[in-house]
Formats: structure tokens, C-alpha cells, sequence
């Protein structure tokens, strides 16, 4: 992705790292070290580094089912956590493609606002927690077991943004790629882009670069595979705080993004063009969580 364009993206970003959560609940039985990615043609192949899962935390859970099944074609299967508690599971095509949860008690205290987690897979948790505390992050939420899905930790880099990662036992989470409605990219928004350049590449071992780019925008390869990007310092909101902003995927971004704003969503960029790649908009949910649409360039 190139970009030269402002994201005003101005909801920060907050966590959710609650050791009683089922994050990403799957239906796939996966040894523990397992090591899975989804390619764009909904391949299983072995990859680490990858996103991985992606999760709403809300303020209004069964408004946020409506908005996103509506704008995004997400279908719910609702798990019971006890009195007057859920989980969500979003899917597309009958695979696990999202999640949501509702913000918790203390969390609404401390003033965390509705947000998307982005999460990274990795073989081991508890590696990954001390590499981050050794490369200048913080670990918000220590590693801890998820039931039997996996293992997982809350961290945040060294300019304040937070991402969690996940150790597969008999969860990959996402099951689907490639299709509309699902993720397909996440950008970095950060005060200082070669800080978390040098963290994100010691963490996960990812390759960032501008990839030519004359905007100055970096790109995150993972193994040959291009996966984010962290935006440049000309084209970020500098009042907005540091975080990681997911990008889902749309036949048509226009439609999507008016369709957004009827839903009662807020349009924070676009849609806009970005040249030789496709179209995007910056939105926020009716709850305030912020997240763009993506729809690819035609190929040639």
C-alpha cells in the first residue's frame, strides 16, 4: 500500500487482556506448535508472523452485531460466558473470520474505549513477551492460556501502541482470506516510524522497508508475503495516538462507505484513491472502535 494521503484516524486505541476471554475460538484441532497462515486463496500453509485473529472490544455488543453483519456480511454464533455475558464469533462462508466482546466493568472505569485488537501469530508466547521486554516494549497482559485454544499475551511497543499475540494450540483464528469482509492489511500509527521499525522487525522478525516508496511509507513483509505497513510521519494524524488500524476487504468502497455512514458509522478519511492499488476509507463504528476499508486495484 502507498499512500501520501492523511488517515485522520482520532479514537485511541485501548486493550483487552482478560485471562478469562476465549479469544479466537476456532474449530480446527492444531498441535501446539503449529505454525498456520492463511494465504489469499484459503490455503493452510505453515507461517509465524502473520496477523492472525482480530477482536472488537465494545461498549455495545448486539449493536455492533448488527453493524458489522450488515456492512461487512458477517454471520454471529453467540457463546454463552456466563449471566449476561457472550462472545461473538463473526464468520464468513461458515469460517471464523472475527470477534467481538463486551468492554468489562474496570475497563470502562479506566476510560478504554471501543477498539480492535490486532493479533500476530507466533510459536511461543512467553518467547515473544521477552523479546518485546527486551526490545523496549511493555507487557500489559502476561502470557496466559486461553482454555485449550492457545497461549497469548498483550503487549505495547516502544511509542505506545498495543498488539496482542497468539500461540496456536486448537485455535489458528482467522479461517478465511481473500474475500470481502475479511482483514486484509493493518498500518502502524506511530510518532516515530524507525523506533518501531527496529522493535516490530526484533519481535516477529518482520522485513520493513519503503519498498520505493517516495511517501516514505514502510512496508511489512513477512517472509516473502506483504502484510501491513507503518505509515509515514507526513501522513499520519498527529494528534491521534499511537495504534495499529485494521483494513477489511470491499468490492466497492464507496458503496461500502456510505453504507457505513447510513449504519451510523463516522467517516474519518475518504474514500480516497490510492494510486496503482485500490480505494480506502477510515471509519468508526457506531461504538467509536476505528477501522478502514480496502478495495484492490482491478488486475491488469
Amino acid at each position: 500500500r502507498q499512500s501520501g494521503d492523511r488517515i485522520s484516524c482520532h479514537a485511541p486505541i485501548g486493550i483487552r487482556a482478560s485471562p478469562e476471554h476465549p479469544c479466537g475460538l476456532g474449530q480446527e484441532i492444531l498441535p501446539p506448535d503449529c505454525r498456520l497462515k492463511l494465504t489469499w486463496d484459503n490455503r493452510f500453509m505453515a507461517h509465524i508472523g502473520s496477523f492472525t485473529w482480530i477482536e472488537l472490544t465494545t461498549t455495545d455488543q448486539n449493536a455492533a452485531k448488527s453493524f458489522y453483519g450488515s456492512l461487512l456480511g458477517w454471520a454471529v454464533n453467540d457463546m454463552p460466558m456466563g449471566p449476561d455475558d457472550f462472545y461473538t464469533i463473526f464468520r464468513l462462508d461458515g469460517k471464523d473470520a472475527a470477534a467481538a466482546c463486551t468492554l468489562r466493568p474496570d475497563q470502562r472505569e479506566r476510560g478504554v474505549p471501543a477498539h480492535w485488537m490486532i493479533y500476530v501469530a507466533v510459536e511461543s508466547a512467553d518467547a515473544a513477551a521477552d523479546r518485546a521486554a527486551q526490545a523496549g516494549g511493555t507487557v500489559l497482559a502476561p502470557p496466559f492460556d486461553v482454555f485449550d485454544a492457545g497461549r497469548m499475551a498483550v503487549l505495547e511497543d516502544p511509542t505506545g501502541a498495543t498488539i496482542a499475540v497468539w500461540q496456536a494450540n486448537k485455535s489458528i483464528g482467522i479461517q478465511i482470506a481473500g474475500v470481502d469482509g475479511s482483514l486484509c492489511w493493518a498500518d502502524l500509527s506511530t510518532p516515530d516510524p524507525e523506533r518501531a521499525k527496529q522493535y516490530y522487525s526484533d519481535l516477529f522478525g518482520w522485513e520493513i522497508t519503503t519498498e520505493n516508496d517516495p511517501s516514505g511509507y514502510l512496508h511489512i513483509k513477512n517472509g516473502e508475503e506483504l502484510i501491513g505497513g507503518i505509515q509515514s510521519l507526513a501522513s499520519r494524524n498527529p494528534n491521534a495516538p499511537p495504534h495499529w488500524l485494521a483494513y477489511f476487504l470491499v468490492a466497492d468502497c464507496d458503496a461500502s462507505a456510505a453504507l457505513a455512514k447510513q449504519l451510523g458509522a463516522t467517516l474519518y478519511a475518504g474514500p480516497m484513491s490510492i494510486e496503482n492499488v485500490g480505494r480506502m476509507a477510515v471509519v468508526a463504528d457506531p461504538q467509536g472502535a476505528v477501522f478502514a476499508l480496502f478495495q484492490p486495484e482491478p488486475k491488469a
